[in-house]
């Protein structure tokens, strides 16, 4: 509930338009009038003074009331009742208050508060366009897919392209990838190209593999490669690099249709209690998009960009661009790519894959292009993060990471598969650890058929990466995983699925406490993005916070993921309300 207490004019100071006080000096007309003169100059200085009262109202207050508050403070759990946000939509207190007139009261109802969550490895965009594409991330079984791709298609008959994303054939218990024969069943017409759950590897039909003249001749660029049936021809589904040949064909997105899809992810994010999220990998006309809406007020998420790659990198800005102003948005740095991902077989291994012998994946780069890319960022002051999932790519980034000296933050996203000798490495060269829990309650079943259960030791080592003294930042990597971060929370802290399985956890020494989970969600995230006043709700922080429907401190792990967000705020505004 929402009331604002009625105020008087006798409750305000005079003030100017800045807010100061002042005062009204008569003396200079005192001595050239008399009399009534005098008499009208003091009650015109009255009446200017009322004037001015009425047009400048005091400071306006927002302050949440019976609220069941957590926040960090200097690393501990601290608890509070009230939260006091001032006019500048920043933190004014946390003690208990009585509200002043004027000020707007928000009755939390007993309703846990907590700081809003910050995902350090998610893609925007993607999530807006998956949302407003046809989605099969909730598909099991290659029918189900097709029916459902088929519907869509069926639904928007003028649509040049089908375009989707979400299937992963391990789910489908499929044991092979999907082929062009297969999707043509549900697509004849018109080209069809829907990208696996994880982004590294896409389905196409037919008509899409000649959209992209791809054909038994065509040759997979490095870093990538093309599914091949048994004569040579492209089976229908191209893994990392080689999905280029298909993309360039595919329609730009209109103005229009990128700013639904901006929309429609602020709004899906606000509804899971993020309020601020990296986008990992941010073209030149997302950027000018995103600049846009900042302008214009209309960002209700913090976005903390990196371009994608060294090129996109060179035409979006020559320096770093840093919060500023009301610190809706950044361009921190620059992603850039080791490998692929373990379900496409495209993470770069240190030996075979143990269900693929002779194949070890997709390495992207050599060292010396890694180091010249790196180097590149680096001198500009751009700070870097590298995908790595497989044990390769992740000591390749640590050894380049190991020359530079630049003071630029240096980030391995995922991190997946770690040689267990390399763990170490990342507190002794500063690196952070950007993980994301549900990848490892998700990919548990893969990972142990693609590595086998003795090089896991390395596997999504959450625990020892934060004892080593290693920066930790959560996320999700949405949309190839849900963005709700409560889900995270409940993978970090239980190490199951949403099914909860296996019962017991899987590989449990490697699980997060509550205050661990909670803080890789907020002061951790916070600090891989360079954000220094969120992620808590302390004195001078932003009042980015949310009000969910349990207390994940209280309530037993297995129930995490259920926790239902019920209102966001972000700058001391509402911009969500279930």
């Amino acid at each position: 509930m929402t009331v604002r207490l009625p105020s008087t004019l006798a409750d305000r100071p005079a003030t100017d338009v800045r807010g100061r006080r002042f005062r009204v000096n008569l003396s200079a007309s005192a001595q050239v009038v008399r009399g009534c003169q005098i008499r009208l100059l003091v009650h015109l200085r009255g009446l200017l003074l009322a004037a001015v009262v009425v047009g400048v109202p005091a400071a306006a207050r927002t302050v949440v009331v019976n609220a069941n508050g957590y926040t960090l403070d200097g690393g501990k759990l601290v608890r509070f009742s009230t939260l006091v946000v001032g006019d500048d939509g920043r933190v004014a207190g946390t003690a208990t208050t009585t509200p002043a007139k004027g000020d707007t009261v928000v009755d939390a109802g007993g309703r846990t508060l907590l700081p809003g969550l910050i995902d350090a490895h998610g893609h925007v965009m993607d999530l807006g366009y998956k949302a407003l594409a046809v989605d099969l991330s909730d598909t099991t079984s290659l029918d189900a897919a097709l029916a459902k791709i088929k519907a869509y298609a069926a639904a928007n008959p003028n649509a040049p392209w089908i375009i989707g994303s979400g299937w992963n054939q391990e789910r489908w218990g499929l044991g092979r990838f999907p082929t062009a024969a297969e999707l043509d069943r549900a697509v004849p017409d018109r080209p069809a190209w829907l990208e696996r759950v994880d982004g590294h590897a896409g389905w196409a039909n037919t008509r899409a593999l000649a959209a992209g003249k791809v054909v038994a001749a065509t040759p997979a660029p490095a870093g990538g490669s093309i599914e091949r049936l048994a004569g040579g021809a492209p089976g229908g589904v191209l893994v990392d690099a080689a999905m280029a040949l298909v993309n360039r064909a595919v329609p730009k997105p209109t103005p229009a249709q990128s700013m639904a899809a901006l929309d429609k992810a602020m709004a899906i994010l606000a509804s899971v209690g993020l309020t601020q999220a990296a986008d990992m990998g941010v073209e030149p006309g997302t950027w000018q998009l995103y600049r846009k809406y900042e302008r214009e007020g209309r960002l209700t998420l913090r976005i903390a960009a990196y371009a994608a790659g060294i090129d996109a990198l060179g035409k979006i800005a020559r320096a770093p661009v840093r919060w500023s102003g009301s610190e809706r948005l950044a361009l921190n740095g620059v992603k850039l790519y080791g490998d692929g991902a373990l379900g496409s077989r495209g993470a770069w291994l240190k030996a075979d894959y143990t269900d693929a012998p002779g194949n070890r994946g997709l390495q992207f780069n050599t060292d010396a292009e890694l180091r010249a890319q790196v180097g590149k960022a680096a001198s500009q002051g751009f700070d870097i993060a590298v995908h790595a999932i497989g044990d390769a790519a992740d000591a390749q980034a640590l050894d380049v990471f190991a020359g530079v000296t630049a003071p630029v933050m240096k980030r391995i996203e995922h991190a997946q598969i770690v040689d267990p000798a390399d763990l170490s490495r990342f507190a002794k060269l500063g690196v952070v650890a950007s993980m994301q829990p549900t990848h490892a309650t998700s990919d548990k079943g893969m990972a142990e058929a693609r590595l086998g259960e003795a090089r896991l030791a390395g596997g999504y080592a959450w625990a020892t990466l934060i004892k080593s003294g290693a920066a930790f930042a959560g996320g999700s990597d949405f949309p190839v995983e849900p963005p709700h971060p409560f889900y995270g929370w409940h993978a970090a802290v239980t190490r199951q699925d949403r099914g909860g399985q296996p019962l017991a956890g899987w590989r449990v020494g490697e699980a997060l406490t509550g205050e661990q989970a909670f803080a890789a969600f907020t002061t951790g995230a916070a600090a891989a993005n360079r954000s220094v006043r969120t992620g808590t709700l302390v004195p001078g922080q932003w009042a980015d916070f949310i009000l969910v429907d349990a207390d994940p401190f209280v309530l037993p792990a297995d129930g995490l993921w259920k926790i239902g967000v019920e209102e966001t705020w972000v700058g001391g505004k509402r911009v969500f309300k279930r």
